[in-house]
């Protein structure tokens, strides 16, 4: 049954020189007890479409043509009075639990404020809804849970909670857009496991809004692609995937990192007006690559890391064990991967390793000498040098107030204080050059940058001080497929031609496989094992590493 009706739709943004056309006449329909994935790269048109639907288009933009009709309401007709309809009718899951709640109200006052807005229920009547919606999506001892505030769950736990949200006023429509980019393996395998139950047991009409292809091929019954602001195709899911009719279509599934073997380099998605020019990473000719030695350039000894869970006391018994006795090495020159759940303590393996946290016991040692026993800070400053960290999200890590050639000269400077103006600049452009960047950019700010520029800034500010060994925590999640395969073969080069030692952190396994020569498997502050990365992908030892092979998506599973 046809529930949702999209006729025409586009949607223009009014800027001073220019009109931006996010949408152009799209055609949709989705029907209840199905879901429909919404799939494109950034900027295609997916989110527009989803905020077109619950009248949530922000200023200068506006829905210049079409309709939206959801059963029979036409959303865009007489808007102000059909504000409740975002409740009654559609409910919503955001990217990011964390912003979706508010931190000063318990989650049971956000339910009962929800659900006592759309329907007429008395507090009591609110509150025993809302236990009952707790238990529905998953969250055990639901009466406790009630009065917790949200950073008292954990990423997985509070996505659940959002999801109890946007179903407590009985919705026929459910708009999730990206509800598992930020979470692990197995919590993103729960949430869409939860997802697609209350689709058939609700009825549900659901569009599934993301750029994970392997989400797709396991979740969505249908497929629609969007380029541009135009609906390219748009099919049953297994007949999309595996015979896609349009070449843009073609180039977008086949930027997907397989999950059954591993390739040398990822595929990347063809532009228009492309002049299909290989990728030519420039040497520094500052830098002088080094031959590959096989020897440990890092060596992690019984380290160990706690949290007090109460600032005010220094009991010991209120501790939290993020790292546990976890020893490994890496050998210069190649990529070790750390993956895990989230709160395995991979992060902060990592910020100890850049010196950002200090061990409560255990040792680093960075080509055979202790960094973790360095106390002065002219020691450190020569191996802060050497280690540069790669975050998640570029745009929180770069400074918005500086130009992209302060970003990249702050550390040029700090660790040779004595270079000429003339000098730096021209690293600077060796460096932006180096990363696929115009010399041009160096005069503009970050938020002037697409995500995937603005990683590539990121990756020339830590190449900057000429680094041994890259820390990259989870550097592409945010990304759409093809602007992860750009950053990532760009990883593949730098490394290559610069012989640069690689810890990759990451939750995406299909991602890993491509990038690691080794891995290890942390659980609970623990390692799990650690293998050659075929090896653990073929025959993995652990029985948590095969639980987390078993749950990851797999896109060639729409073969079958």
């Amino acid at each position: 049954m046809t529930f949702l009706k999209i006729n025409n739709l586009s949607v223009d943004y009014q800027m001073r020189k220019e009109t931006v056309y996010a949408a152009k006449n799209v055609n949709i329909e989705v029907n209840k007890g199905e879901i429909l994935g919404l799939v494109g790269e950034s900027g295609s048109g997916k989110s527009t479409v989803g905020n077109a639907i619950i009248n949530l288009i922000d200023e200068p933009g506006k829905v210049s043509s079409g309709s939206v009709i959801l059963g029979d309401l036409n959303i865009h007709e007489n808007s102000e009075s059909n504000v409740k309809y975002r409740g009654n009718k559609i409910g919503l899951i955001f990217q990011d639990p964390q912003t979706s709640l508010n931190p000063i109200l318990t989650v049971g006052e956000q339910l009962i404020e929800t659900i006592q807005t759309h329907l007429k229920l008395s507090k009591e009547e609110a509150k025993n809804k809302s236990i009952n919606l707790l238990k529905e999506v998953g969250i055990k001892d639901a009466v406790t849970r009630f009065d917790n505030y949200p950073h008292q769950f954990s990423g997985g736990m509070r996505q659940r909670v959002v999801i109890s949200l946007a179903l407590c006023c009985e919705p026929e429509l459910l708009i999730a857009d990206e509800p598992t980019t930020a979470l692990d393996v197995s919590i993103q395998s729960q949430i869409l496991e939860l997802i697609k139950k209350l689709t058939k047991e609700r009825n549900l009409a659901v569009i599934l809004i993301t750029h994970d292809m392997g989400v797709i091929a396991e979740t969505a019954d249908r497929v629609a692609v969007m380029k541009n602001g135009n609906l390219v195709e748009i099919g049953e899911t297994k007949k999309i995937l595996t015979q896609p009719q349009e070449n843009y279509t073609k180039s977008l599934v086949s930027s997907v990192p397989p999950t059954n073997k591993k390739i040398s380099r990822f595929v990347i998605v063809e532009k228009e007006n492309s002049d299909k020019k290989e990728n030519n990473i420039k040497i520094l000719n500052r830098w002088t690559k080094k031959g590959i030695i096989d020897q440990d350039l890092v060596q992690i000894k019984n380290l160990s890391k706690s949290f007090d869970d109460n600032f005010f006391t220094e009991s010991s018994k209120n501790s939290v064990i993020a790292v546990n006795d976890v020893s490994f090495d890496i050998k210069e020159g190649e990529s070790f991967g750390l993956v895990g759940e989230s709160g395995s303590g991979k992060s902060t393996i990592a910020k100890m390793i850049v010196n950002l946290f200090k061990p409560t016991s255990g040792d680093i040692f960075f080509d055979n000498f202790c960094i973790t026993k360095i106390k002065q800070r002219s020691g450190l400053m020569k191996f802060r040098k050497q280690i540069q960290m790669i975050f998640q999200d570029p745009y929180s890590s770069l400074n918005g107030r500086l130009k992209v050639k302060d970003i990249i000269a702050e550390p040029i400077t700090l660790h040779n204080p004595s270079i000429s103006n003339i000098d730096l600049n021209s690293y600077i452009y060796d460096l932006l050059e180096s990363v696929e960047l115009t010399q041009k950019s160096a005069d503009r700010y970050p938020h002037e940058f697409s995500g995937g520029q603005r990683q590539r800034i990121s990756i020339a500010r830590a190449l900057a001080t000429q680094p041994r060994l890259l820390v990259c925590d989870e550097p592409t999640s945010a990304l759409d497929v093809s602007i992860q395969a750009q950053i990532l073969n760009l990883l593949k080069d730098l490394q290559e031609q610069l012989n640069l030692t690689i810890l990759f952190i990451s939750h995406d396994l299909p991602v890993v496989r491509q990038m690691c020569d080794r891995i290890g498997v942390l659980k609970d502050g623990k390692l799990c094992e650690v293998s050659n990365t075929e090896d653990l992908f073929l025959k993995p030892g652990h029985e948590y590493t095969r639980e987390l092979l078993r749950l990851m998506p797999k896109i060639e599973s729409i073969y079958n």
